[in-house]
């Protein structure tokens, strides 16, 4: 399990890889994007693909421009996933009445060709939100 508490500039990552079960939640703009992710994406490129199916779920409220990077090459190692017979599912949620954040993920969803799910809910900004 890889848990990374959020922080004011950096997303919670909860990542179980016995289930396949990704979660990002927050906002992202580190100054030093690609070294905060290196450990997702380590572990990503581990994950055991036998377990057969892999979630992820994106529950952002804003992002710079090297973290959205970082969160499309997150992406693109899970479309690979799925091109190796993994069945993955997107979810990405964005707040009420958030569409600029919808629209970002319409436009991963668009870049990378991936199926994404989009869920509208309240506001991500208490402490700690358990998913």
């Amino acid at each position: 399990m890889l848990y990374i508490q959020k922080t004011n500039v950096t997303p919670e990552i909860q990542f179980d890889s016995n289930k396949g079960i990704l979660t990002l939640c927050g906002r992202s703009s580190p100054d030093y994007s690609q070294a905060f992710f290196e450990p997702l994406m380590k572990a990503l490129g581990t994950f055991d693909q036998s377990i057969g199916s892999f979630q992820a779920n994106f529950k952002m409220t804003m992002f710079n421009t090297s973290s959205a990077k970082c969160i499309y090459d997150i992406l693109k190692r899970i479309k690979a996933m799925s091109a190796l017979g993994t069945e993955v599912e997107v979810n990405w949620y964005y707040e009420d009445n958030d569409e600029d954040m919808m629209e970002c993920g319409e436009d991963f969803s668009d870049l990378l060709s991936m199926d994404f799910k989009y869920i509208e809910s309240g506001s991500f900004n208490s402490k700690h939100t358990k998913w």
